[in-house]
């Protein structure tokens, strides 16, 4: 008896040190393949495009001091930006650049943006990534819209529209035959189309979304405000 206890407690002490050995090892892996997505910010090193496009009626609705967007500019879609992105899920920010935002480069910039506010944001947040200078990487963005085609409904109609996120990406797909399934997301503000977003690789061609883009509207009919 008493020996049957003590091979039982050694049975039972290797039990516990195996899943000791197991769970830090499953820390590990867990810590390791975080840092394999999760990319240091260096400049040029990113696999593909989010480019958004933000439904400025939406955005004027609670930035009615934007004067430069709202205020009856009568804005449908606009430019938010050309945003690098990782395959493996999240994307760079704010990354160590020598390139500054030169008065050609904000130019141009203020030819494609809404707003200076959002092209002097955007080059700081998502441009610096990009590894290339201001300038080139305004003239992508600025090429970036030119891809996609706006649905005719969808050009700053004066009315207000209801349609189902299915029902926008489908109108965007007939004026788009060149998008593949997964190319396209969209985002809402509550029950309210906020932006829709193309994925595009860096040379501007329409690809699938990599890990972690989708859609973020809730399933039920959407409210698209008119142009003001």
């Amino acid at each position: 008896m008493i020996e049957a206890a003590r091979r039982i407690s050694r049975i039972s002490i290797v039990a516990a040190a195996a899943l000791v050995t197991l769970m830090a090892l499953a820390v590990q892996a867990k810590h390791h393949h975080h840092s394999s997505t999760a990319k240091s910010a260096t400049a040029g090193e990113f696999d593909y495009y989010l480019l958004s496009l933000s439904w400025a009626p939406t955005y004027c609705l609670t930035h009615t001091d934007d004067s430069d967007e709202c205020s009856g500019k009568g804005y449908g879609f606009v430019l938010h930006g050309l945003w690098p992105q990782y395959d493996a899920g999240g994307y760079p920010e704010k990354c160590p650049t020598q390139e500054k935002l030169s008065p050609t480069a904000a130019a141009k910039g203020k030819t494609i943006y809404p707003s200076e506010r959002l092209m002097q944001h955007e080059w700081q947040e998502h441009g610096t990534c990009n590894g290339s200078d201001a300038l080139t990487y305004f003239n992508e963005a600025d090429q970036a819209t030119a891809v996609v085609k706006i649905p005719s409904a969808l050009q700053a109609p004066r009315s207000s529209q209801t349609l189902t996120a299915q029902s926008i990406i489908d109108q965007f797909q007939r004026a788009n035959a060149e998008l593949p399934e997964g190319a396209m997301t969209l985002s809402c503000s509550r029950a309210e189309l906020s932006e829709v977003r193309v994925c595009l690789t860096r040379n501007l061609k329409p690809r699938a979304c990599g890990r972690g883009v989708r859609t973020t509207c809730p399933k039920v009919p959407l409210n698209i405000p008119a142009s003001r």
